[in-house]
């Protein structure tokens, strides 16, 4: 599967069709091998549809149709979900233990960890996964299960094959991501699950075609590990969002490419658009400071400040040099936040 295009998103051409279960690459859990309940495990995955108005800030980077997993983590309805999934979705919903779709609702988002919280308006007829502590244990070729909707017949046996840092071009980036192999083809709010206890220890984000220890070209997925949710479940649970101050946005897309910070796109206006950034627009340096990946321009950008602070960039525009200062703003006035009730 390594011929597939790099997708970052929900559904990748040529990895996960439309209609019907996708053939999994690699071998299925064996109940009889597990010191747990594995049909209980992974019934605790459910699909989720949603929809999205046309005119929302995420539709035209994500669609305004989405589709994938949400794990239910609770006996009360409570799922959860990649937040791309469910971010300013107007409808969502999730499938029962017979395959019947129950109303759900967006309880809480998180974009600077991914996590998405879903609440079913009915009993979904299924138990609760058990939810892990921490995922800090896992560690390189440590064996885990890997599970979409559908039961055991959509669960792979799978490992670690790497926990390493990762940035993602939309202002995203997780300290020690985990990442696995083999590819899972339904990797959207998958479930990643211990093989020692059958307990939640990460959910699904990514296909990456880098999954391998440092980087190496090997198809797979990127998993956010639990450990993440702690800091912030309950902030969700209150008011939708977490409450410490939001990190300084930009609007804009950058990724690395052949050894520059290339901007790749910019949110119509947004603080880069409003200052003057362009698309094609190389990124040299941030308050004075060189920066060459990511990861460092996005720990430069986010040191200055809450969001609401100045953020002087050094541009490279064809052959001229430009110092453009962008206004940052929360990223949370840009998007529709769940409801409270």
């Amino acid at each position: 599967m390594d011929d597939i295009e790099k997708a970052n998103g929900h559904r990748a051409s040529g990895v996960l069709p439309v209609l019907k279960q996708p053939p999994l690459p690699g071998p299925r859990p064996k109940p009889e091998e597990c010191l747990f309940d594995l049909e209980t495990s992974v019934s605790a995955v459910r699909s989720l549809r949603s929809s999205v108005p046309a005119e929302s800030h995420t539709a035209a980077s994500l669609g305004t149709e989405r589709e994938g997993n949400a794990v239910l983590i609770d006996d009360k309805g409570l799922l959860l979900t990649i937040g791309y999934l469910v971010v300013e979705a107007t409808e969502i919903y999730i499938g029962d233990a017979k395959g019947h779709p129950v109303p759900g609702q967006l309880v809480g988002y998180d974009h600077e960890t991914g996590f998405g919280l879903v609440r079913a308006a009915h009993d979904l007829g299924v138990s609760p996964i058990m939810v892990a502590e921490s995922a800090e244990d896992l560690r390189t070729d440590d064996p885990v299960i890997i599970a979409a909707q559908g039961g055991i017949e959509q669960a792979m046996s799978g490992h670690v094959a790497d926990r390493r840092e990762f940035a993602g071009s939309w202002e995203y980036m997780l300290d020690l991501a985990i990442f696995t192999v083999p590819l899972h083809p339904t990797w959207s709010g998958a479930a990643l699950i211990d093989i020692e206890h059958g307990k939640l220890v990460g959910i699904g984000s990514l296909f990456v075609q880098e999954a391998g220890a440092g980087g190496a070209p090997v198809s797979g997925n990127m998993f956010v590990p639990i450990d993440l949710l702690t800091p912030i479940f309950d902030d969700l649970l209150r008011s939708g969002r977490r409450a410490d101050a939001p990190r300084p946005w930009l609007g804009m897309h950058t990724t690395e490419a052949l050894g520059h910070l290339l901007v790749a796109g910019i949110h119509d206006g947004g603080p880069a658009d409003e200052a003057g950034i362009m698309p094609g627009d190389l990124v040299l340096g941030v308050d004075g400071v060189s920066v060459e990946t990511l990861a460092e321009m996005y720990r430069a950008v986010w040191s200055l400040g809450r969001a609401g602070v100045e953020v002087p960039f050094a541009i490279q525009r064809g052959p001229q040099m430009h110092e453009i200062v962008v206004i940052s703003s929360d990223r949370r006035i840009h998007i529709a936040l769940p409801q409270r009730h």
